[in-house]
């Protein structure tokens, strides 16, 4: 049996029989209505891949059957059965939406290719319709995603240096979304319909990277059999997204920098300039300050590609935001998968939450997409995350709370951080009551009060005595 349901709907016994005959030969599924009245009714109670309709039957006719089927959804697919004399009628009933008609007599031949080109055109929009889904879906996991603080002052910068042509430095940990970043520069600036190209310069050989950048001309090298265009030709009128570019060579840092100041360039083994309408938006997981203290880094192209930097932070960094993504991804590949898990117990959510995230939000992105494939439906619970997030102390986690960034912390923010941290630990572990909280971190209630009044500790069963 082939995975199709037709429902005919026609009042003449002997086409209605012939019809039902030549497809379930066929294979299909079919039911056989006598008149429209009756194949609405058969229509709401089941569904069909294709309805075939005679075009004038009593009480409702073929029309009236036609356009209440595309009322109640413009995907449903029809084909009209007519009479050489009511052809026109058949192409007017096209335009309200029919898929193809078929003429009485009725031949098989004709019946089976109507029916075969019906099934394919509905397959193949069921498949862009599932890939176009699959894509929002993929999109929507790539979005940047964040409300703490410092996620705020990343998206207020990346909304004031969209719409300029202002080199742009990407600095951030791995996993921390760089490129998310620099796509998204790109598509809120003016140069949002033209390429957005990246080049991870730590992922290409230092030999191969120059023509990747540059492009090379028929025979300037062994194996270069014909002319190739470079990355930065292919990004003209948009943007270039050099990923890494503290892993890029000092010689090849010299002929980027020449693309910045002059906006030019040529291929290798090529006379002929190009001039370079780009705009470059660079990123880096290293210290490139202290690289360029050590030599390692070019002082004038830093100060060209650092004009705007943005710096990202780790998501061990972002507090509530970690919760945040982890429901996003959950969201997203439950429907990327098609799984149902609910949601993620409040114990897994205390593991996530002080876990230190090396690998940051890629590591959290790939957490999620594991958890939701091998768990496929219910609880996210403790038992199902990773021992290196299940076993981490509590100690462990009170010390990566604090991270320490290149321009150094501030000791009493941090401090009262923790400080706050602990009296909250405290209060929801004993229900919010003051006495047992004070116990637990060994203070005298008096204190414990007059610490919550300095850190605006307040609400629910805070006040509990």
């Amino acid at each position: 049996m082939k995975n199709g349901k037709i429902l005919i709907a026609d009042d003449n016994e002997l086409n209605k029989e012939t019809l039902t005959e030549i497809l379930r030969d066929e294979g299909y599924e079919v039911r056989a209505v006598n008149d429209g009245r009756e194949g609405i009714e058969a229509f709401l109670e089941d569904r069909y891949d294709i309805i075939i309709t005679d075009l004038r039957m009593p009480d409702v006719d073929g029309l009236e059957f036609l356009k209440y089927v595309k009322n109640t959804n413009k995907d449903n697919i029809v084909i009209m059965i007519t009479g050489h004399g009511t052809v026109n009628a058949a192409v007017s009933a096209m335009k309200m939406g029919a898929f193809d008609f078929i003429t009485k007599p009725v031949k098989d031949d004709l019946v089976k290719l109507s029916v075969v080109r019906a099934m394919n055109f509905a397959k193949l929009r069921n498949e862009n319709k599932s890939l176009k889904e699959h894509l929002k879906a993929k999109q929507d996991s790539d979005k940047i995603i964040g409300y703490s603080d410092c996620m705020k002052k990343v998206f207020d910068t990346i909304d004031k240096v969209s719409n300029s042509d202002s080199t742009v430095l990407i600095a951030g940990e791995s996993g921390t979304g760089k490129e998310l970043v620099a796509r998204e520069i790109h598509f809120k600036s003016d140069r949002r319909n033209q390429p957005m190209i990246p080049v991870n310069c730590g992922a290409i050989p230092e030999e191969l990277l120059e023509s990747e950048l540059f492009g090379h001309e028929k025979g300037a090298f062994t194996g270069a059999i014909r002319n190739r265009m470079g990355r930065f030709e292919l990004a003209q009128g948009g943007t270039i997204f050099l990923d890494e570019i503290g892993d890029m060579s000092p010689a090849l840092q010299v002929k980027v920098l020449r693309v910045i100041q002059e906006k030019q360039f040529e291929r290798i083994g090529g006379v002929k300039t190009i001039n370079a309408d780009v705009r470059i938006i660079a990123a880096t997981n290293q210290n490139l300050e202290r690289a360029v203290a050590e030599k390692q880094f070019r002082e004038d192209l830093f100060y060209r590609i650092n004009v705007i930097p943005i710096n990202l932070p780790a998501l061990r960094e972002r507090g509530s935001d970690i919760l945040i993504l982890a429901n996003h991804f959950l969201a997203t590949f439950n429907k990327l998968k098609k799984k149902n898990v609910e949601h993620i117990s409040t114990e897994a959510v205390s593991h996530l939450m002080n876990y230190h995230w090396p690998g940051n939000v890629r590591e959290l992105q790939n957490l999620i997409e594991m958890l939701v494939v091998m768990k496929e439906e219910g609880e996210i619970n403790v038992d199902d995350l990773p021992a290196k997030i299940r076993n981490i102390s509590g100690a462990e986690a009170l010390g990566r709370s604090v991270a320490f960034s290149k321009d150094g912390i501030d000791f009493n923010d941090n401090i009262n951080r923790l400080e706050k941290d602990l009296l909250i630990e405290a209060l929801k572990m004993t229900g919010g009551v003051k006495n047992r909280a004070a116990k637990l971190l060994n203070l005298n209630r008096t204190t414990l009060v007059e610490k919550l009044k300095r850190l605006n500790i307040t609400g629910g069963n805070v006040d509990k005595p």
